[in-house]
């Protein structure tokens, strides 16, 4: 369904997103490939800034001795130490071992991810260490392109519920979960237009 003809129905669905629609104009959430190097740059960038993980991938990047994203195996493969040595945390190393060594095994296959539902998407990347619910939610909803994904514990969306809908204190993820009942089953676009509220 075309961008347009989704909010249209978000707005009938819920006028005080119709609002927000209206500021920041029709949009839907932009897409970009997933992969091992989603997965990887997820966990690289967990709890540090932007700038910090993207100067630690440069640095894996030029380990690998080039400018593309090595293969998982490539990561089994290396010494600790050079990652180590790339920026990445000894927590991280395990994580970003452990998903490769499930990439290159075969135990994760990306194509076969894109054939399930949300929820067993959900229950198999977090089956991976150092990936939890909202980084795979992140996932179905900019790299599998789900249109119903609703990331109630994400601090921005809830910021931006509490502005939108006039809350005294930041939701709960319950109350959250309960607006969002009306946008369904656009729950991800309803949360992009959300986010751009804050900007």
């Amino acid at each position: 369904m075309r961008p347009a003809d989704i909010a249209r129905e978000l707005r009938a669905a819920d006028p005080v997103l119709g609002q927000v629609i209206r500021r920041v104009g029709v949009q839907a959430p932009p897409q970009s490939p997933g992969g091992f190097p989603a997965l990887l740059r997820a966990i690289v960038f967990q709890q540090i800034s932007g700038a910090a993980g993207a100067s630690i991938l440069r640095r894996v990047r030029a380990e690998y001795g080039g400018g593309r994203t090595p293969p998982a195996r490539w990561f089994l493969e290396i010494p600790v130490e050079r990652l180590r040595s790339a920026g990445l945390s000894p927590q991280k190393v395990g994580y970003v071992r452990d998903l490769a060594g499930q990439v290159a095994s075969g135990e994760l296959r990306f194509p076969e991810l894109r054939r399930r539902p949300d929820a067993e998407v959900l229950e198999r990347l977090t089956e991976v260490r150092g990936i939890g619910e909202w980084t795979a939610q992140m996932y179905l909803l900019f790299h599998l392109g789900r249109p119903d994904v609703l990331p109630t514990g994400d601090l921005g969306l809830r910021k931006a519920v509490q502005r939108v809908y006039r809350r005294r204190s930041l939701p709960k993820p319950d109350v959250v979960e309960r607006i969002g009942r009306r946008w369904s089953p656009w729950r991800s676009h309803a949360t992009f237009y959300l986010w751009r509220s804050l900007e």
